[in-house]
Order: C-alpha cells, then structure tokens, then sequence
C-alpha cells in the first residue's frame, strides 16, 4: 500500500503504524492527521476512497473526507461550551429556561451540564424515528422533550448514542436562533480553517468517500476479542436499554445516501476530513496555523472536567465523560490521562491533549463492531506515545 503525506522528524513511528493497519488490520481508506503545539506534525492518507473501492476506482486524496460518526459529539460540545465561554449559556441552568417544551414528563430539573454529560436519562425514545423524521430538526427536538427520562437526571449516566443529536442540536438552536450546521460552520468550521460540515453541501459531495462495514482479518498480527457476555448480551436483547439508544433511529439510515448527509445530526452524520477533526481539537487547546483559538484555557479544564464516570447504564462498561467529551480510560483509551475527545463508532477518533500539546484525527471508510476503542485508532495511538516518548 503506498502511504502518501509525511511526517515531522520523530513521529515516523506514526506512519510505520498508519501502513501496518493496512498491511494487518485490513484498513481500506484512510486518513491521520495530528498537530502539536498547533502545527501540524503527521499528514498521511492511503487506500480507496469508497470502501468497496478497488485499484482502478477512486483512490484517497489529501483533502477526501468522510463520516465521522460521534466524533461529531465532540464539536456538537465545542459549540455548548463556546456559548457557555461567550455568557449565552449556563451550565448549571434548567434545560427548560432555554427550551420552555422540555420540562415535560418529569424532566424540569435537567440541567444543562446534564445533557452535556449524558446524564439527561434520555438516551433512547419511546417511538424511534425513522431516517427521514431523524432528518427533521422539530420533529427531533419534539421527540426528546415529550419523552419521559429513564433515570432521574443528574443521577446516573448513559450514553445518549441518538438523541444526543437532538438535546444538543436544539439547544444550540433555543440559545443562537440558528441552525446547528450552520452555526458550526460559521463559528466552529470557518474561524479553525477545518474542513468538517454538519449537513453537507452540494458543493462538496464529489470529495466525500462511500463507507461501509468491515470484517477484522484472522491473522497472525490480529489478536480477536471478544466482548465480556454482559456487554455482548446487551446488544443482541432488543429490548435492552443498549439497544434501544442505538436504535433510536429504525431502520439504520443509509450513511452514504446524499439526504442523509445533507441533515444535521451532532450525534452521528458530521462529515470531515482527518486534517478538519485534528485542526478542530487543536483551537480546544491553543492557538492553530491558519485558523483562529476557540477555547480559553478555562474553557479547556471545563470541557475535561469529569462530570460522569463508573458504569454505564447503556455501553455496559466503565466510561468518563467530561462536558460532552469522553475522557480517556480502559473503554476508550486517549493519548494520556488529561485527553479529551470523542471516538466514531467503529472507526473515526478525535482528541486533544493539552499537557503535551497534541490534537489527532483519524477517519476511515470502514466501519468496524467497536463502539470506543477501535483496534486501527488505537495503533496510531500508540505510535504516538511512542513518538512522543
């Protein structure tokens, strides 16, 4: 496989990894992108563009871009907590003083912080919505404000795999009057030079790959997991809560049919490239080339606070999140102790790390089972520990 990009002197261990996952772990199309200090230090793509793509078809380009999953989790939170830095929003306020339909069924005392955290209790619906009602934003934004919590908010956590998208799209909309794509393309996208969309444009669909999924290949240099029964059977009863948050919208939509892309869905349809999610995480932490600091350094230690840790009422496992960041531990292991950021199921990572400085961003066209940690991310990962050391 030829890797294309370079390497800044000492992250060579990076590229070595980024072509291993092709060699070992069956990776189709792929980006990584990482800065440190705000300069960009690792820029490699490799592979198809498509993921059923073959030697003749179209091949990764700098600059192609893909579904990203719940990494866009982490920019939905970057837009909450730029209101919250900018005094248009309070953490510790009633969910309802911005969203009056919200207090319904229980849920008045919800606080903002809580959606942040996953600790509204809605992480599934009642009635899942379907692809063309996830689409719609009112019809979103009606669907979790009627639905009564599962949990008393504020007192355990889960993560809110779907209606994410909505808690934090509308309240975003309540507090700015606008639409949550635009206001994180004119506020997020823009200032950062990132090439990143939530609800694509017409005008940049030639640059965006087909994903799919992937089976990990049985070789030698692949050690196959399993995951513990508990979480196992979690996934498979389709009355558990697991299920249900993920199927919060039925049937799964078709992530590469262009109405889908065209929504706007913080929880799962962001669209980037690996260079747009690691220029993103870098504003989070100090000043970028070319593009404009997003965070304060209060901002910083807020977003990586840890708001929510132990077991999870949805993945099963233990899991740490900040304010709408996950934090690093054993179900979704970052570059260090203090990271912050947010992983795609089965595929993408964004993150940053303020003591060393570092932001990383990975996209891939093939989708693995993995939920927080999955095994290609995690390579590069280590290979930047090993750089860094």
């Amino acid at each position: 496989m030829d890797v294309h990009g370079a390497v800044a002197e000492g992250f060579e261990p990076v590229r070595e990894a980024f072509a291993a996952n092709f060699a070992l772990l069956g990776e189709r199309g792929a980006a990584v992108a990482v800065y440190r200090d705000g300069h960009k230090v690792v820029d490699l793509w490799a592979g198809a563009k498509d993921v059923d793509g073959t030697a003749d078809g179209p091949a990764w380009e700098r600059g192609t871009a893909q579904i990203v999953r719940s990494a866009t989790k982490g920019v939905a939170a970057a837009a909450l907590l730029l209101l919250h830095q900018r005094g248009e929003l309070d953490l510790d306020a009633p969910v309802g003083a911005y969203w009056p339909e919200y207090k319904a069924a229980g849920k008045e005392h919800t606080l903002v912080r809580h959606l942040l955290a996953h600790r509204a209790g809605i992480p599934a619906l009642d009635r899942p919505l379907t692809p063309a009602e996830a689409a719609d934003p009112d019809l979103g934004a009606a669907a979790v404000a009627a639905q009564p919590p599962v949990w008393e908010p504020g007192t355990d956590h889960g993560y809110h795999a779907q209606t994410y998208s909505w808690l934090a799209g509308e309240l975003i909309r309540r507090v700015t009057g606008r639409p949550v794509g635009d206001w994180i393309a004119d506020e997020i996208a823009g200032p950062v030079g990132a090439d990143l969309w939530l609800g694509l444009p017409e005008s940049e669909h030639a640059r965006v790959g087909c994903v799919g999924p992937v089976e990990a290949p049985e070789t030698a240099g692949t050690l196959k997991t399993r995951p513990k029964r508990a979480v196992a059977e979690a996934y498979a009863d389709p009355d558990s809560l697991t299920r249900r948050a993920f199927a919060a919208i039925t049937p799964l939509p078709d992530e590469n049919d262009p109405a889908y892309r065209a929504a706007a869905l913080p929880a799962s349809n962001g669209i980037a490239t690996a260079d747009g999610l690691a220029r993103v995480y870098a504003s989070l932490i100090g000043d970028v080339d070319g593009g404009t600091r997003l965070f304060t350094a209060r901002t910083t230690e807020l977003a990586r606070a840890e708001q929510s840790a132990g077991p999870d009422r949805v993945l099963v496992v233990g899991t740490r999140f900040g304010l709408g960041y996950m934090l690093h531990g054993s179900a979704s292991p970052l570059l260090a102790p203090g990271s912050f950021g947010h992983p795609g199921r089965g595929g993408a990572l964004a993150f940053a790390d303020p003591e060393s400085g570092i932001s990383f961003g990975y996209v891939t066209n093939g989708f693995r089972t993995s939920v927080t940690a999955d095994p290609r991310a995690q390579a590069l990962v280590r290979a930047l520990r090993t750089a860094l050391a």
